[in-house]
């Protein structure tokens, strides 16, 4: 097999050491204490010490934080070891967004209670809200980050634009914006390859202009929701009959480095020199650790383009 490493780096704007994998942990809900520890266990063996949640997450409001506090029982220092992600800003009924000072302590609040700590280390902005007073959302910040409940914030689905005027009030630096990325789905990546091209969807801005280089350019980490997802909420693409030559390259790719094929799909996202966290959904801990190799997988130029070809990007 070959040897790989977890790749960390200080992310710009925090003190935090972080790797470039994180451990999603939307679907712990209805998990026993027994299969969150594994997972999270599984994890920490291979270096990922960073961990996403969202007050939404788990079926009802801050169920898989309370799921994980719960079964984790962190002591002092364990929890000075780990990175606590948490994200607010969907209502439900409706749904609809809400960035609205209240919403925010109040959430921010709620998720400290429910992850059993005293801080959280990166607190997001879940959605955009089409309603967004950027004083409102200073003001939550400032609260938030003068009372030590929160030590950094980010932003998630969130363009360009939408960031610049989130800044225009807020003054902690933008430090993370989360989006929706895999081979299989790269339109932030894909329109740069191709831009400006009469005729060719695949020129189309879709994300407000430049994500990614936008990101390089501010200092912002962008992390990868959906890493093993095509389009929308069509499924994952490893092993999937409708997406043959991309599986193909896939598992050619996989025998070359003895890892798994979701190594590839890993190593895809974090070959970028963005320095994109891949943030995993799973919760069966050998495939957190199959993703885990794919953390500094050597892939070439030519592999790269190549699985962005299979995918069906067009390189011109």
């Amino acid at each position: 097999m070959t040897t790989t490493s977890m790749k960390t780096r200080l992310l710009p704007g925090t003190d935090i050491t972080a790797p470039n994998i994180v451990l999603g942990l939307m679907r712990i809900g209805d998990k026993t204490d027994d299969e969150i520890r594994a997972l999270v266990r599984t994890a920490n063996d291979h270096g990922i010490d960073f961990i996403d949640h969202a007050d939404i997450y788990g079926g009802e409001l801050h169920r898989s934080e309370q799921r994980w506090a719960e079964a984790t029982q962190l002591s002092p220092a364990e929890r000075d070891a780990v990175t606590i992600q948490t994200k607010a800003g969907i209502r439900h009924p409706g749904p609809f967004f809400d960035f609205s000072y209240q919403h925010l302590v109040r959430s921010a609040e709620a998720s400290l209670e429910a992850l059993q700590t005293d801080r959280i280390d990166v607190f997001l902005l879940h959605r955009p809200d089409a309603l967004v007073e950027p004083e409102e959302v200073a003001r939550a910040f400032d609260h938030l980050h003068e009372t030590g409940k929160v030590r950094h914030f980010g932003v998630s689905n969130h363009t360009p634009r939408q960031i610049d005027l989130l800044k225009t009030a807020v003054r902690q630096p933008i430090v993370a914006n989360q989006v929706q990325l895999s081979i299989a789905h790269a339109p932030s990546i894909a329109q740069g390859v191709d831009a400006n091209v009469a005729g060719n969807e695949q020129s189309l801005t879709l994300d407000g202009g430049g994500l990614v280089d936008y990101a390089r350019l501010n200092d912002i980490t962008l992390q990868a929701w959906s890493p093993f997802q095509k389009g929308g909420w069509t499924g994952t693409f490893l092993g999937d009959p409708d997406s043959p030559e991309l599986n193909a390259v896939i598992d050619r790719l996989a025998a070359k480095y003895d890892v798994p094929p979701i190594a590839v799909a890993t190593g895809w996202i974090t070959r970028h020199p963005a320095w994109i966290q891949v943030v995993l959904g799973t919760t069966t801990p050998e495939r957190v650790a199959g993703a885990a190799q794919g953390s500094d997988l050597p892939l070439s130029r030519e592999e790269w383009y190549e699985l962005f070809r299979a995918a069906g990007y067009r390189v011109p």
